[in-house]
């Protein structure tokens, strides 16, 4: 199986070989994805995406059994009504929704009731309130997520995958249906959204001119490229979704701890915490594979120490790691979700290393001087965030945490990891790295047969195949 996973930073196709017990995966592609800016607004190179999707299948060669797609979540492109799309998709970063979730609080009192989801600016429901009135959202006809629109490229199928419509807060989460309601009182258009489908379905097949583009045709015993049909299935699109099927957890006592360019904190639910209590408390429910909620915040993660490397040219992560866990622990702490650090550095707003130090200045503390000493103040910020974020998640939703399973890029870092064991008091299991494509390979893999069962038996094949690093709180 094809796992296309596209992050905030770059893109790959991973090839997952599930079987007799077995669960492997190799990287065959991977590409850049990076924000274009243009007349002022941050955009999504969106057809470069897609090129390096396309590479990527024909890396993966022949036979494919099948292909998913994950990505991130709440950006869209908007298509005409020949299905032509109107432009880049817009970045979630860009600056169009200041102040635009004020406006829309004031009018809907009930949003969380409705959605269950977090606050946050960027989310789709206030870049379509930000939008209106544009050109582009005049005259369109259709709206589709990412993962969805490069579906609809791939194999023709118009529909929004449900676990990363939850995120757009305009799908209602307790009948798990768009909330035509919402979306008519804040004036969005609800015949924008198409129908909704589920992690495992069939979304159609490579058409014939994907096919030929990948050179996935085949050409006989001789040639290179693949045969068709080979059938594209909805996974968790979104990865936090994909993610979080990658869990290795053994029952249900469990936190989980995503850490990418974000990190993703919180609970597996059987149904969505929706009081008043968690609304002030900014959690999230997003809709998760095999109908389970994903109870969550988003914390800021790793993006914190990738801006700050783009600020010292030449330096490596590892070293620094190294020196900063000789640094004085919590000489200094952050707001990891401080509105200033959320934007990249346009030449305005300054380097993340010189905001961190702004940061920590204006708040009387010490101020963090070396490289070593920023590394240090952002992952020892991290961990404090991470140990309140799922002490709230335990005493909001009355679910129990007895270990904490931390996966994405951030399980490669040892310090940070050791340092959530230490905060959280808890042991902490790091890894899979590649929670989110071994995610969607799982899915893929169940949608043909290939392997059967539940959540939890698709984790068990998981703790069997894949290394894993336990840390124990010092």
């Amino acid at each position: 199986m094809a796992a296309v996973d596209l992050g905030a930073s770059s893109g790959r196709v991973v090839v997952g070989e599930v079987g007799a017990g077995g669960l492997a995966l190799t990287e065959v592609h991977r590409f850049p994805n990076g924000p274009v800016r243009l007349g002022g607004t941050l955009h999504w190179d969106v057809l470069a995406l897609y090129r390096g999707v396309l590479d990527g299948l024909r890396a993966a060669g022949d036979p494919l059994a099948s292909v998913g797609i994950d990505s991130w979540a709440v950006d869209y492109g908007l298509l005409d009504r020949s299905g032509a799309l109107l432009g880049n998709p817009v970045h979630y970063r860009d600056s169009r929704t200041e102040g635009v979730a004020e406006r829309v609080l004031s009018l809907v009192d009930d949003l969380y009731a409705t959605t269950g989801v977090q606050v946050l600016p960027f989310n789709t429901l206030f870049q379509l309130v930000a939008a209106a009135r544009t050109p582009q959202l005049s005259v369109a006809d259709r709206l589709l997520l990412i993962p969805d629109l490069l579906t609809l490229w791939l194999t023709g199928d118009v529909a929004a995958e449900r676990t990363n419509a939850s995120t757009t807060q305009l799908l209602d989460i307790r009948t798990g249906r768009w909330a035509t309601g919402l979306m008519e009182r804040v004036g969005v258009d609800p015949s924008l959204f198409p129908p909704l489908c589920e992690p495992g379905d069939h979304r159609g097949d490579l058409l014939p001119a994907v096919l030929a583009e990948t050179g996935l045709t085949g050409t006989g015993p001789t040639g290179t490229g693949l045969t068709g049909p080979v059938p594209v299935h909805a996974v968790g699109s979104h990865d936090t979704a994909s993610a979080v099927v990658g869990v290795p957890a053994e029952g249900s006592a469990f936190g989980y701890i995503s850490c990418g360019t974000w990190s993703l904190v919180g609970v597996e639910l059987d149904r969505p915490v929706l009081t008043e209590e968690s609304r002030r408390a900014n959690f999230t429910n997003e809709a998760g594979v095999d109908g389970t909620i994903r109870y969550l915040r988003n914390v800021m993660g790793l993006w914190l120490l990738q801006e700050s490397l783009r600020a010292w040219p030449g330096s490596a992560l590892e070293p620094l790691l190294a020196r900063a866990a000789s640094v004085d622990a919590f000489a200094c702490v952050i707001d990891p979700d401080a509105p200033e650090f959320l934007a990249p550095d346009d030449g305005s707003l300054g380097p993340m290393p010189d905001r961190i130090a702004e940061h920590c200045r204006r708040g009387g503390q010490r101020v963090p001087t070396s490289p070593a000493e920023v590394v240090r103040c952002v992952l020892d910020s991290l961990a404090l965030a991470y140990r309140d974020t799922l002490a709230q998640a335990q005493r909001l939703s009355g679910k129990e945490i007895e270990v904490v399973h931390l996966v994405g890029g951030g399980a490669r870092n040892g310090l940070l990891c050791q340092l959530t064991a230490d905060v959280c008091g808890l042991p902490v299991v790091a890894g899979p790295v590649e929670a989110t494509a071994l995610g969607n390979v799982l899915v893929q893999a169940r949608a043909i047969g290939a392997v059967h069962g539940t959540l939890a038996d698709l984790r068990a094949l998981l703790r069997t195949t894949q290394p894993l690093r336990r840390y124990t709180p010092s």
